[in-house]
């Protein structure tokens, strides 16, 4: 029995002494294989942006199933302000887009490309031509270090163009009657139906806000490009202008295909062993810690229900009065949060969502956390109207916005639907308004008086609610209201605006009203929620093949030229849409 215990205690302490061994082999592995790691080089890396993808304004609250999430501006701004103190970032490298940008979101990423400068580190940029006419591309570009372009390429950027269409000619021809109130003569999108051309109140706001945009533009790149205004002015009157003569000219630094830029980017940061990283898979820091600053977001149309952030069988992006909403109930009552950062980029839309999305913030606000906007590439109309009681709003100079107004209305086809032998009949029971909507009949004079009352409802209640948020006397409301169109710039004079400036200016203005030491650092708090990759899956297939398909075919019918103007027609004349702003396509 002695033996049987001694041989039992040889095996526990062997097994023992096994493990003990074991584990110290495999501890000194790990200090060795720590010191190996630690004496490796960390990376080097130059971050790239590509501005000729479309660029959202900021992040949706989900993911993408279907790969990397849309580039957007403000994510763009968070990494370029995290990369900044990264030393394993060495610099950046843009690929430079020759059309199509908003105003504002050009003028945002240059106050990023600046704010990354401050660390010393480069930023190179490299353009296959400059061949649109706009300046905006070129503006978002010109704080650079240096602007490459190849040199087979030109230079054609001159200045700035937006064109309206109208329909009333067209209309006319048809026989058609489009039948549209708005409040009031700067309510330009209903002037789309109902004119032939500009009438001179449209023509006034527009001039005077395309003109805001330029001067701002063009004085920021004068002073990137060490131009002289007057020079530059000249040199932009008389282009289009050869690669080597935009280069003689200081619009360009050096000539050469996008290869050898790249090849000069990375030698300048430090040789063969550095890579490219592009700015969606740098990403920003999830490491802060601190007080939390709520993120909420919306962009695209204001429409009562839930937001969409886009997929690959609905891509648009919209600002759904419940989501949003729902986010700010929910910052509220999260602890941690101190103050709440709106970011607004949108023409504006349904008034009923507008109202519940403002009531929400000023839940937040009356629960003692402090409500900044961050006006995006417009917030114009219903944009406004969501924007009226924030504590303090912050708009780029070029962002588009006021738009203080209403119009609604319909087309009545009732004549051209007899041209082709077409005919609709109705039977109203009950009122006589039952029938106002009617896309076949006209308003009656009664119809019409009615629905103007509605509208004109709207737009009392537009005008009082940014008076009392604004701290503006009623009448001074009214006489800048009217419909009109405001650059931030404009806007900032006039009393609508407080701060001119992009996401980190409007996190420093709720830093200052929750009363956050300005050197604190805070963290950013996505609200609502983001989803899960099975939420994500759920939503995804809620719907059927078929319906997709649907669409997708929809889709192709809905870019045909003749029927996207009438879409267009009937979409203004949708009840829900009547606080939208006229969103210019300046090129």
């Amino acid at each position: 029995m002695r033996q049987f215990f001694i041989t039992v205690l040889g095996v526990v302490f062997g097994i023992f002494a096994f493990f003990f061994v074991l584990f110290a082999i495999l501890a000194v592995f790990g200090i060795f294989g720590g010191i190996k790691e630690s004496m490796k080089p960390a990376e080097q890396n130059v971050l790239t942006i590509d501005m000729r993808l479309p660029m959202i304004d900021h992040d949706g609250s989900s993911g993408n199933l279907f790969g990397a999430t849309p580039p957007s501006i403000v994510t763009t701004a968070r990494a370029l302000r995290r990369a900044k103190t990264d030393d394993n970032i060495k610099g950046l490298f843009i690929r430079a887009e020759s059309f199509g940008m908003a105003p504002a979101s050009a003028e945002e990423l240059r106050l990023a490309i600046l704010d990354f400068k401050e660390s010393g580190k480069f930023v190179i940029a490299h353009a296959q031509g400059f061949e649109a006419t706009s300046i905006i591309p070129y503006q978002a570009v010109t704080a650079s270090d240096e602007i490459w372009m190849q040199d087979t390429t030109g230079f054609a950027i001159s200045g700035l163009r937006s064109e309206a269409e109208f329909f009333g000619g067209v209309f006319d021809k048809i026989e058609a009657q489009p039948q549209f109130e708005q409040f009031y003569e700067y309510k330009n999108a209903a002037n789309t139906y109902i004119q032939t051309g500009f009438t001179d109140a449209h023509k006034e706001a527009t001039t005077s806000y395309m003109t805001s945009i330029y001067d701002n533009a063009m004085a920021q790149i004068a002073d990137d490009r060490d131009i002289p205004l007057p020079q530059l002015k000249a040199l932009l009157n008389a282009s289009p202008h050869s690669a080597e003569a935009a280069k003689d000219a200081n619009l360009v630094d050096k000539l050469g295909h996008i290869e050898e830029a790249r090849e000069y980017a990375k030698e300048k940061a430090g040789g063969d062993s550095v890579k490219f990283k592009t700015v969606q898979d740098y990403g920003i820091s999830t490491k802060v810690t601190g007080d939390a600053i709520a993120f909420i977001g919306g962009q695209g149309p204001v429409i009562t229900g839930e937001s969409s952030t886009g997929s690959p069988f609905n891509p648009s992006l919209s600002m759904g009065g419940d989501t949003i909403a729902a986010a700010f109930d929910a910052a509220t009552k999260d602890k941690a949060v101190k103050a709440i950062v709106f970011r607004v980029s949108t023409p504006g839309g349904s008034p009923a969502a507008s109202d519940q999305i403002l009531a929400a913030a000023d839940r937040a606000k009356e629960a003692g956390k402090p409500v900044i906007i961050s006006m995006g590439q417009y917030a114009a109309s219903g944009g406004y109207y969501v924007s009226a009681h924030a504590d303090h709003i912050v708009a780029m100079p070029q962002t588009i916005t006021g738009s203080i107004g209403v119009l609604g209305g319909k087309i009545a086809f009732e004549d051209s639907f007899a041209k082709i032998g077409y005919n609709i009949e109705g039977i109203t029971i009950g009122g006589d308004y039952a029938g106002a909507y009617s896309v076949d009949e006209p308003f009656n004079q009664g119809q019409r008086a009615a629905y103007r009352g509605q509208l004109e409802d709207i737009y009392e209640d537009f005008t009082m609610r940014v008076a009392n948020g604004r701290n503006l006397p009623l009448s001074k409301v009214k006489e800048i209201a009217k419909g009109r169109v405001w650059t931030g710039e404009q806007a900032k004079e006039i009393g609508l605006v407080d701060e001119l400036g992009g996401f980190f200016t409007a996190v420093d203005a709720a830093k200052r009203f929750a009363k956050i030491e300005d050197d604190a650092k805070v963290r950013i708090k996505v609200f609502p929620r983001p989803k899960s990759t099975a939420e994500q899956f759920e939503e995804l297939f809620n719907g059927s093949a078929q319906i997709h398909a649907d669409m997708a075919a929809l889709r192709e019918i809905a870019e045909l030229p003749e029927v996207r103007a009438a879409l267009k027609a009937r979409q203004a004349s949708r009840i829900g849409q009547e606080m939208t702003a006229d969103i210019p396509d300046i090129q």
